[in-house]
Formats: C-alpha cells, sequence, structure tokens
C-alpha cells in the first residue's frame, strides 16, 4: 500500500488525498476479511510522508519523507485475546523494532536470541 507515500513525493496535495482515500478503503477491505476469519491485522509504516504536504516555513510543497510519529493499530474482533484477555493494552513508546516481537506475541512464538525489540502489547 505504498501508494500515498509514492503520491505524497510528487507534493501535489489532492493526488495525496486521493491516494489516501483509495488506500483506506483497500485496507478497510483487508482488515475486514482477517477478522471475519478471526485474525488480528497490525497497521503501521516505518514512515511519514503524505501527511505533510506542505513546507510551514518555506510554503512549498514538501515532497520527502517524515519524521513525525507514525500510528500503531492492532485491530481485532471483541473476543479473546493474547494470554485470554479480553482488552488488549499497548504500550506508547514503541519503535519499529518492536512490531514483529508484537506479532510473534500474538501467534505464542518465542523471540529469537538475536531479535532485540520487545512487544507492545502490556
Amino acid at each position: 500500500f505504498a501508494n500515498p507515500d509514492m503520491v505524497g513525493h510528487t507534493g501535489i496535495f489532492d493526488a495525496a488525498v486521493a491516494a489516501v482515500e483509495v488506500v483506506d478503503g483497500c485496507v478497510g477491505a483487508v482488515v475486514d476479511k482477517i477478522l471475519e476469519k478471526g485474525g488480528a491485522a497490525l497497521l503501521t509504516a516505518d514512515h511519514g510522508n503524505a501527511e505533510k504536504m506542505r513546507d510551514e516555513k518555506s510554503g512549498q510543497p514538501h515532497t520527502a519523507h517524515t519524521t513525525n510519529p507514525i500510528p500503531f493499530s492492532l485491530i481485532m474482533d471483541g473476543g479473546e485475546g493474547c494470554d485470554g484477555r479480553k482488552r488488549i493494552e499497548l504500550r506508547e513508546d514503541g519503535i519499529l523494532a518492536d512490531i514483529a516481537p508484537t506479532a510473534l506475541k500474538l501467534l505464542h512464538i518465542d523471540l529469537p536470541v538475536a531479535m532485540t525489540g520487545r512487544s507492545l502489547i502490556k
């Protein structure tokens, strides 16, 4: 789902909005299928781009990646969660290296010794 990133590099605001809307619909369809099958969806990105289309100082189009914080969403149905809990709370201080440990925890798989991240699940 790279469309918002790729279109964000053009600096064209309306094109970026359209790209985000299309990807939103596509991600929604994928998440619906995951939930339909009883799974969990982990949704994130490795950097921002389309959320900043104009440089605040110069007023010119901003066409590069950003270092803004990115969201992480764990999307599950309302049933039993990880470790049998009904509600799962996530840490707010996570980094990209924490995504894989989070997925492994949901799958009840032990972390490899070489993996340095920590699960985002409290």
